[in-house]
Order: structure tokens, then C-alpha cells, then sequence
């Protein structure tokens, strides 16, 4: 046994670790913290310290297993044909050494690898999405599953078949009894480009990439919001019984099959008959991937005759008739000709990067981001650095690291201002926080911010009134504040780019109607940070109207059940602020002329909510009870008349909170048909499960 020196299997052991980090944090966090070209290289060098020194070789290391284990939120399943993972190859030489191996596999198996007709290799562009294994029974689909840990994945089927490119019936007169498709989900960049906006707009963090956004979204345990975000598929693998009654002699006639069975498999595919061919596929795809629609990080080079597959089997953990060939990642060098600073709705100062032009994945990229203070610190910038820049993702540019050495003598050294650089007001350093803060309300940026969040569908919802709109608005000095949205006119409208007479109406409108909104809403739209629509639910509860949240303590906000004193500061704080101030004495003077909300009533209307309406009973009109006054409830399973947005605000109404998820601190299951995973777990826990019936009569009864 080849020995080893305690260096050797000291960096055995910080890889190990950090490839398990990171796999955590991809398949189970749906999270991402590594990218894929550095995972890939750190993972080749544990494999060849390993191959070098076998007996550094544990059961626990990355890679000694196909991936890592599922996450838990839906209902385990062990996959019916494993899904294995595939081994990458960076360059023609790997590739060329993985098809020696093939062939001596086959050679020593005496199997004939004569000159034949069928062409010997099928490439495929490698989608950079998430795995899809489907079951189809009877020609019918049954089963969506995650890839997992290749052995179990998680049942996910009614957000499969939300998946418009996957058929629920194969087109097939006499399919056989079950068949077994692989193909890969994933996001347009376009889609991407959509989602990721709607979320900057809601204040959620950002999808690092399309992958990762898939995934996400895959995982989300309400299909209307999968339907929503259009994934798409191609199929790449079928599996199909023995008595099936197809015919099929390479993986190219899969291909072609699936095609008519009504899957939606990638155009861009085609047979090699060598190496060559290939890597003349590679290097055309590798320049040309910047025109696809998709994202895609390589190409996967399959053995095409499936006499040969059978034959070659798998390893441990892949197949060895089949390989992803990976594009390099890019990197590239520019300098920094200066750095401007971006203020985001919560007023957060984004410090950015502006370059001289560097070509970069298939674009030419002029700015980059540093993301805040401390990587500024970091880095040590210096205006005139050399910088490597890379597109993470291959979305968004980033510097990743300063040369040095390449320094100019009189750089000197950027820092953060001390004011805003749109309003000129003192910034804040939050304690415990990278980012430098504006907390002018009246912030030109902050106002764009917040008018946008204002108008948005869990605030005021006022349809029609997009991003666009607010920036026009500001310039023309139509509006200062949120307040003065509600004092514009149909004429002031008109005065806009390409608005006409009947959409300066239907705006006016849809602002008079967002008037009639809660005041839970009403203080949400606000954007206080750290206020979500559920916060801002339970602060409207206990502090009925804004005169008496606005003159609480940070003590006093606190003791609200689900308000930690995190919550608290940011309400106080927010309060304080003279400009904001003046923002709530605008909408008071608002709310006398124009009915604006700003107090709870016995029961506040909600126009988006139908059963909240004048003329429809509410389930829970004549109950202004605390039915679940400091209780936390999980919603599971589909009840009998009740949406889960509906018994969410009932539940919330009556002060409790609902959570996603089944622990020790849950009060009440609210149980429906269809349970899953949370009410095995509310078993294990001994938590209280209520039926809808039981539910509605704790309401009534208090």
C-alpha cells in the first residue's frame, strides 16, 4: 500500500469536508454555495488522492455515494431503476482515456466491437436543470420523483404534471404495463429573468441561477405557484419492460421513440461515429450555448448502440457507457475604472464594480458587483485594480479575487460613503449586518422601491401600476410619497409616455379600489423591514391602529407572539425616522379625505378576498375571538370547503400563526385528505390534530 504523508490526508480530510458542505447545501438546502466548476475540480483531486492512496479511501467519503441524501418536506420513494450520476471529463484527453476504458471493458468481456452501421456515440447538450424520474403505467403518468440521493427521491408528482412539455398520457395505442422516463426540468433564462424580478420586487432573495430556481420550484409545496413559474423538460432516457414489444437498437432510437410517445426531447443532439466528431460538437456548442434559451454546462457523449450499454453495465456510481464532457468556467481579467453605489428598496447601498469591457460567456460584461461592505473589505479594492471577474451562474458578473501585484502605484483605496448617494441623508451600519443602510423614507430610491412594493399584490394590489409607471411618475413629480398616489388625477395620468385616456381611467380606479384594503396590508405596503404579510397581520391584531404601533416600545412590540425583538427594533426604528413620520400623517390626512385604512376594523374587508366582501358570510363573522391566541398551527392535506389561504387568515385572525413545517413548538395540525410526511411527523410528536369541523367549532365556540 502506497503510504501517505500527514499533509496528504490532512487536505483528504478538508475536502471531504467541504464537498459535503456543499452537497448539503445543494440537495438539501436547495442552496447553493459552490459553483459547479469549482465542486468538480475539488472533487477530481479528493478522487485522485484517493486513487493514489487507497487507503485514505472511507465509506463516508462524496465519493464513495451517488449524492446526497433527500430532503424531507414530501413523501420518500425509492426509484424503481437508479438514477445515476454521470463522471465529467474537462478535456478531449479524458474523454479519449474514458473511451479506452470502455473498450477494454468490452474486450474483456470477448464482446465483438466490429465496424458497424450504427454510429458509436450520441451527444446531447447536458441541461443545467433538475433530474426528473416518471413512471407511466399502462401509458398513464403515476409517478414524478426527484433524482435524490439516486436511489430515493421525493414524490412530487402533482408538480410534475403541472410541467406542460411532460405528457400525462403517452402517445401510444397499446403502451405496456409501465415505463420508465428520465429527462431533466429546468427554467427558460427568460422565465428566470421573470422570476427572479417578481421576487426582487416582493423583497425575496434572489435564484442564484436557473438551476438552482428549478429546483426551488420543483420543491414548492403549492403546484399553482409551480404551474405559475412554467418549467420545462426534455426527456434523454427510457427505460422499457422486456415484453414492451419495441424493438430498439441504440440510444438514438430512444431518443427518436420518446419523441413520439409526446416528449419533448432536446433538437440539438447528434451522432458521432468518433472522438473527433464529438469534440467538433463540443467546440461548436461551446460558443453557440450563448444563443440557446436555456442554460446548459456541458455536453453528455452516451455509447449509441445499446448492446454495447448492456454490456458495459455501471460502476458503483456510473454508468460507463456514458460521460459529461463540461465546459471550462470563465474567468477573465479588466480593470476598475470606478465603483457607483445602487440603493435598493429597504435603502441597502449595493457598492458596484464599473469595468473596462471584458468578454465574458458569451457577453460583453462593463459592471460587476461587490455586494457590500465587508467583501469590499475583503477584497481590499483599489480604483485601478486588475480584478478576475466571473459570471456566477453565468448570470450575474462578480469580482472574485484582486491582483495584486499588477496594483498601480497611486490606486488609492475605495470606501463605503458615509451619505447616500440619492438623497445625501447619513447611512447606518446594522449591528450584526454587512450592509450599509439609507433610511430616508423619502429617498429617491427608496421611494421607487417603495411605491413599486406599495402597488404589489400582498400590499395594495394596485393592478396595472408596474415599476415602469413609478419611475415616470417620479420623474414628472407626479408623486413624493406613497400618500400622493392617491391624490393623482386622470389628467395628471395622461401626461405620461403612451398613456391613453382609458388606462389613465383604469389606473385611477384600481387605486380608488386598493383604498378599501386592511390595515394589515396597509402596513405591510409600508415595507417596513423584516414585515412580511403574516408580521404585519399579527402587529395589526395587537396594535389596532398605526397611532398605537407607531408610539409602542421595542418591550412592547416584542411581546407579540412571533415578533422577536429583531422584528421589534426594525418597527421602532422605522418610526422614528422624522420622514417617515411625515409619511404617516400624509396617509392619515389620506385616510380622512379618502377612506385609506389605517386602523383595524370590527371586520376589514379585503377586495381580493371574496368571502370577505359585502353580502358573503364569513366563516368567521361574529367572532372577533383569540380562538388561537399565541399558537402555532401547520395546514396539511386538502380540506373539505376550505382554501388554505382562507383558513390561514382565519387562524391568523384569531391570533395564531401558521407555519410550514411540524415541530416540537407546533400547537395544532389542521389535518385535510391526502396528508403527507407532516402528519407522520405530528404523530411521532404527539401534536393535536384538528379536522376542518373541529377547527371551525373552537372559532365558534369562543
Amino acid at each position: 500500500m502506497t503510504e501517505f504523508t500527514p499533509e496528504i490526508q490532512h487536505r483528504v480530510q478538508q475536502l471531504r469536508r467541504s464537498l459535503q458542505q456543499a452537497g448539503y447545501a445543494y440537495y438539501v438546502l436547495d442552496a447553493p454555495e459552490m459553483e459547479d466548476s469549482v465542486y468538480d475540480r475539488l472533487y477530481r483531486e479528493l478522487q485522485d488522492l484517493e486513487l493514489a492512496y487507497p487507503g485514505l479511501i472511507t465509506p463516508d467519503s462524496p465519493t464513495q455515494r451517488v449524492g446526497a441524501k433527500p430532503a424531507t418536506q414530501f413523501n420518500s420513494v425509492r426509484h424503481n431503476i437508479p438514477l445515476y450520476s454521470l463522471e465529467n471529463a474537462f478535456s478531449l484527453e479524458e474523454l479519449r482515456a474514458w473511451e479506452d476504458r470502455w473498450r477494454k471493458v468490452l474486450e474483456n468481456a470477448k464482446f465483438p466491437i466490429s465496424p458497424r452501421e450504427t454510429p458509436l456515440y450520441v451527444c446531447e447538450l447536458k441541461i443545467d436543470g433538475s433530474a426528473l424520474a416518471l413512471t407511466y403505467e399502462q401509458g398513464i403518468l403515476v409517478r414524478g420523483a426527484t433524482r435524490g440521493d439516486g436511489t430515493t427521491g421525493e414524490a412530487i408528482t402533482q408538480n410534475v404534471k403541472t410541467i406542460r412539455a411532460i405528457p400525462l398520457r403517452l402517445d401510444l395505442d397499446n403502451p405496456p404495463e409501465i415505463i420508465e422516463v428520465r429527462g431533466e426540468a429546468f427554467l427558460s433564462l427568460k422565465v428566470f429573468d421573470q422570476i427572479n424580478q417578481e421576487r426582487q420586487r416582493m423583497g425575496d432573495a434572489l435564484f442564484a441561477n436557473p438551476r438552482n430556481a428549478a429546483a426551488g420550484t420543483l420543491r414548492q409545496l403549492d403546484s399553482r405557484i409551480v404551474a405559475q413559474r412554467r418549467l420545462d423538460f426534455f426527456a434523454y432516457t427510457l427505460h422499457l419492460p422486456q415484453t414492451s414489444g419495441f424493438t430498439l437498437n441504440s440510444q438514438g432510437e430512444a431518443l427518436e421513440l420518446l419523441q413520439k410517445m409526446g416528449f419533448k426531447v432536446n433538437p440539438n443532439r447528434q451522432l458521432c461515429r468518433s472522438l473527433e466528431e464529438v469534440q467538433t460538437y463540443f467546440e461548436h456548442w461551446d460558443g453557440a450555448r450563448r444563443q440557446l434559451s436555456y442554460m446548459t454546462d456541458g455536453i453528455v457523449v452516451k455509447v449509441n448502440p445499446l448492446d454495447f450499454q448492456e454490456t458495459l453495465g455501471f460502476t458503483q456510481k456510473f454508468p460507463r457507457w456514458a460521460i459529461a464532457l463540461k465546459y471550462p468556467a470563465e474567468e477573465a481579467p479588466t480593470q476598475v475604472k470606478a465603483v457607483t453605489i445602487q440603493v435598493g428598496r429597504t435603502g441597502a447601498l449595493t457598492p458596484v464594480a464599473e469595468l473596462e469591457p471584458v468578454h465574458l460567456a458569451g457577453t460583453t460584461v462593463q459592471r460587476a458587483t461587490l455586494h457590500n461592505r465587508d467583501r469590499l473589505a475583503e477584497l481590499d479594492l483599489h480604483l485601478g485594480d486588475t480584478v478576475i471577474v466571473r459570471k456566477a451562474g453565468e448570470i450575474i458578473p462578480e469580482v472574485v479575487r484582486i491582483l495584486v501585484e499588477l496594483r498601480p502605484v497611486e490606486a488609492t483605496r475605495f470606501q463605503m460613503p458615509t451619505h447616500c448617494p440619492e438623497c445625501n441623508q447619513p447611512v447606518v451600519h446594522p449591528e450584526g449586518e454587512a450592509v450599509t443602510r439609507c433610511i430616508n423614507a423619502s429617498c429617491p430610491a427608496i421611494l421607487r422601491g417603495s411605491l413599486v412594493h406599495w402597488c404589489s399584490r400582498n400590499a395594495l394590489d394596485i393592478n396595472g401600476l408596474g415599476e415602469k409607471l413609478v419611475v415616470q411618475m417620479i420623474q414628472q413629480q407626479l408623486v413624493r410619497s406613497i400618500a400622493d398616489l392617491y391624490r393623482l388625477t386622470v389628467e395628471q395620468l395622461l401626461t405620461l409616455e403612451r398613456m391613453g385616456q382609458k388606462l389613465a381611467t383604469k389606473l385611477i380606479q384600481a387605486i380608488a379600489t386598493s383604498k378599501h384594503q386592511p390595515w394589515a396590508r396597509v402596513l405591510y405596503g409600508l415595507g417596513i423591514r423584516h414585515v412580511g404579510s403574516v408580521n404585519a397581520e399579527v402587529l395589526a391584531q395587537q396594535f389596532p391602529t398605526v397611532e398605537q404601533l407607531a408610539g409602542a416600545t421595542p418591550a412592547e412590540i416584542a411581546t407579540v407572539y412571533g415578533i422577536g425583538p429583531e422584528i421589534a427594533q426594525s418597527v421602532y426604528q422605522w418610526f422614528q425616522v422624522p420622514v417617515n413620520q411625515d409619511l404617516v400623517e400624509s396617509l392619515k390626512q389620506a385616510n380622512l379625505q379618502l377612506g385609506i385604512q389605517l386602523e383595524k376594523q370590527f371586520q376589514d374587508a379585503d377586495p381580493s378576498n371574496p368571502s370577505n366582501s359585502p353580502g358573503v358570510t364569513n366563516l368567521n363573522s361574529g367572532s372577533n375571538s383569540l380562538a388561537f391566541a399565541g399558537k402555532t398551527v401547520v395546514i396539511t392535506g386538502t380540506l373539505p370547503t376550505l382554501k388554505r389561504d382562507e383558513a390561514k387568515q382565519m387562524i391568523q385572525a384569531a391570533g395564531g400563526k401558521v407555519t410550514g413545517s411540524v415541530s416540537a413548538k407546533t400547537d395544532y395540525l389542521l389535518l385535510g385528505a391526502d396528508a403527507g410526511s407532516k402528519l407522520q411527523k405530528a404523530q411521532e410528536l404527539g401534536v393535536p390534530q384538528l379536522s376542518e369541523a373541529e377547527f371551525l367549532k373552537i372559532l365558534k365556540r369562543y
